[in-house]
């Protein structure tokens, strides 16, 4: 089943307005006419609406890194799914690997996230993945499947356009260390077949998987010329431009 690739950046905690301008500016023209992926990028909150009006009716999507699951309220420094549709946002990053670690995002708090994305219409890139104490110990598989259970716990197969996982093998996020292509496609096979439980065979056939684990122009045709990775979750070589827009042209 042909399934059209994601690739995402995520830009954490770089980039200021003027930087996500110049950056765009520089990077829209690489890739201009580019239609055969999906891209979309993730800046830090304060640095969306510097991008919505740049990005608009262009070939790239612009998405949030985090979002809280209740509509409004008194949860001082969250934002909404409301306020990233209200700044152009399409996309939503759910999960990732640093808000498990340093922020207390747990797998339920995962599963709330992604109903109210995809309640409110937003694409989500949920992310799942194992520590280098897990792989370690042999226990990557059940890792896999335990986080892609949880996330999905109440999810339709009839939402599977609006989402997508992100196989994040954190041991692999800065540090320069990438999964070879096979260790990659083991772990979406994994997933998929959960994915499969939880969805339906059908859905899961159409669910896209993407890699995310220091991506880099020098990879990335290695990684995503294989079918079962759906494209790729971008972190510090999506922070320039000519980088990224080398991995996008893979």
């Amino acid at each position: 089943m042909s399934r059209k690739k994601l690739l995402a950046a995520n830009w954490k905690m770089y980039k200021t307005p003027q930087q996500a301008e110049a950056f765009v500016g520089g990077f829209l023209p690489l890739v201009h006419g580019h239609t055969r992926d999906e891209i979309v990028i993730c800046p830090p909150y304060v640095s969306i609406p510097a991008l919505t009006e740049l990005l608009c009716d262009t070939n790239v999507g612009l998405g949030g890194q985090n979002m809280y699951w209740e509509k409004e309220g008194a949860y001082t420094g969250e934002v909404s799914a409301a306020m990233l549709l209200s700044v152009g946002c399409t996309h939503v990053i759910l999960g990732h690997s640093e808000r498990r670690q340093y922020f207390g995002e747990t797998d339920e708090t995962v599963n709330r996230r992604l109903q109210a994305a995809l309640a409110a219409g937003l694409t989500s890139i949920v992310c799942i993945g194992e520590v280098l104490e897990e792989r370690e110990a042999g226990i990557t598989n059940d890792v896999l499947r335990r986080q892609c259970e949880n996330a999905l716990r109440g999810i339709s197969g009839e939402h599977v356009a609006k989402f997508t996982i992100a196989y994040e093998p954190v041991w692999a996020i800065g540090t320069g260390k990438t999964a070879t292509p096979e260790i990659a496609v083991d772990a979406h096979r994994v997933i998929r077949k959960q994915a499969a439980v939880a969805l339906g065979d059908d859905a899961a056939q159409k669910l896209r998987i993407l890699y995310g684990g220091s991506i880099k122009p020098e990879n990335a045709k290695a990684l995503m010329s294989q079918e079962e990775i759906d494209g790729g979750l971008v972190g510090g070589a999506s922070l320039d431009p000519k980088s990224f827009a080398a991995i996008v042209k893979w």
